[in-house]
């Protein structure tokens, strides 16, 4: 089966006919002095402000899938078995997790305001290859 075989259907307008639109709606042309004009505006532009929603999302969906599995749950699992006690257990660890998660921002807000974001992102980066060499070190040297 040959994938260019026949124009595409989607909801109902073939694919030529979408290549049509396409190329009436691009008609219009720029010239380079114009574009140029256009250009520093688009890039000097502060960037757009993400929602709330979108913020909080990603946020609780990265952190939930870093802590899935990890060490604070299982000895937060552990714990709870041993008190037999679940609903303090489960105050005690979101207090913490609250806590260093308060720490965390108050952390990436002070350096926010006294670095440059490439400086935050290369000093990041910089400490997640070192603890990756001590991990590989350790690794290599412990067998």
């Amino acid at each position: 089966m040959k994938l260019d075989s026949a124009p595409l259907e989607i909801s109902g307008i073939a694919q030529t006919e979408i290549e049509l639109e396409l190329k009436d709606s691009n008609d219009f042309n720029l010239t380079p002095a114009i574009a140029q004009l256009v250009q520093p505006v688009v890039a000097d532009s502060p960037p757009k402000q993400q929602s709330v929603l979108v913020v909080f999302g990603t946020t609780f969906v990265t952190i939930f899938l870093a802590e899935i599995g990890d060490k604070t749950q299982l000895s937060t699992l552990l714990m709870s078995a041993e008190s037999h006690s679940p609903w303090v257990v489960f105050l005690g660890s979101a207090a913490a997790l609250i806590t260093t998660s308060l720490l965390g921002v108050l952390l990436g807000s002070w350096m926010a305001s006294r670095l440059s974001p490439k400086t935050v992102e290369k000093s990041a980066g910089v400490m997640l290859l070192v603890i990756s060499l001590m991990l590989f070190w350790d690794v290599f040297t412990s067998h």
